[in-house]
């Protein structure tokens, strides 16, 4: 059975650019948009069935998008893709200006409105159960502008508000989503003895596993709830452990899987999530990934996710 002519690109915005050629051809990346971050790239390559190559070029690189980039190679290799018409997914980074999206052009990615939300909801619960409704907090984003970064802060202040709890900020500072720069800033912090805080919000695990060390280089028992975004493996590892009390499992296989599946439903003229477990938004144009908390209770049921 002759295999179907594809030539897609798949773009995380300031991520990931997954171009599918056929082999002896170049690849395509689409244009990245707005809310792109500098960083170094790298690229991998895997053949994917019949031969064709399929290379990824990919900046910022973290466990998250490094787990992303796996889910969407295998996806291709299993539906064994070649080359023809360009259709382009956007993956894992939404666009800031949407009406860009058409028949030609889609997104694949997580709602990040819901991805504060479920931070919110269970800080609000976990201070509620101690009879606590005004709280401080401090808040470690991600890189200023990035869309990601606006909506997780954004919704997380919005859940504890909607659950009834004062929030004062204490302290919010961007860490660029890297470990190592929270691990700096809440050095600093903790050597503050004026800075008080009950809980400390992370746009992602990194930032999240650098507070948790920068408490115990300091010596600073964490009797107090850290949460984190991505549920990746160290950040399981330290809800397990008890020192990250639960992060938002982002689904690096099925973003990177249903990017796949879109960019063939797109070239089948099909519907974007034909084939996939997951709902499109009222447009037709976005393939909603869903969030999924993650706590101590849960947190073994990801470790094959």
């Amino acid at each position: 059975m002759k295999k179907m002519k594809l030539f897609a690109t798949l773009a995380v915005t300031a991520a990931m650019v997954l171009s599918l050629a056929a082999c002896g051809g170049g690849s395509s990346a689409a244009p990245a948009a707005s809310d792109s971050g500098s960083a170094s790239t790298g690229e991998a390559a895997a053949p994917a069935a019949g031969g064709e190559k399929i290379t990824l070029i990919m900046s910022q690189r973290d466990e998250f998008l490094s787990s992303l980039e796996a889910g969407a190679k295998k996806a291709a290799g299993e539906l064994g893709v070649a080359a023809g018409d360009m259709k382009v997914v956007f993956v894992n980074r939404v666009p800031d200006d949407t009406s860009i999206l058409n028949e030609n052009a889609v997104y694949v990615g997580s709602d990040e409105h819901t991805s504060g939300k479920f931070q919110g909801d269970f800080l609000a619960k976990y201070f509620k159960d101690k009879g606590q409704t005004d709280i401080k907090y401090i808040l470690l984003r991600g890189i200023e502008g990035q869309t990601s970064t606006t909506l997780r802060s954004e919704s997380v202040l919005k859940a504890l508000a909607d659950n009834g709890i004062n929030a004062t900020e204490t302290y919010a500072k961007s860490c660029l989503y890297d470990r190592t720069e929270a691990l700096n800033q809440m050095g600093n912090i903790l050597a503050d003895s004026s800075k008080e805080f009950d809980c400390i919000i992370c746009n992602n695990d990194a930032m999240a596993l650098g507070a948790i060390e920068a408490c115990t280089q300091a010596n600073r028992t964490i009797d107090f709830p850290i949460v984190g975004i991505d549920a990746t493996a160290d950040g399981r590892q330290a809800i397990k452990d008890g020192t990250l009390a639960m992060s938002v499992f982002q689904d690096p296989n099925g973003q990177g899987g249903g990017a796949v599946a879109a960019a063939l439903n797109l070239i089948n003229g099909a519907a974007l999530n034909e084939g996939t477990n997951f709902d499109v938004d009222e447009t037709g144009f976005i393939l909603w990934v869903p969030f999924e908390e993650v706590t101590p209770d849960n947190v073994a049921d990801y470790d094959n996710r």
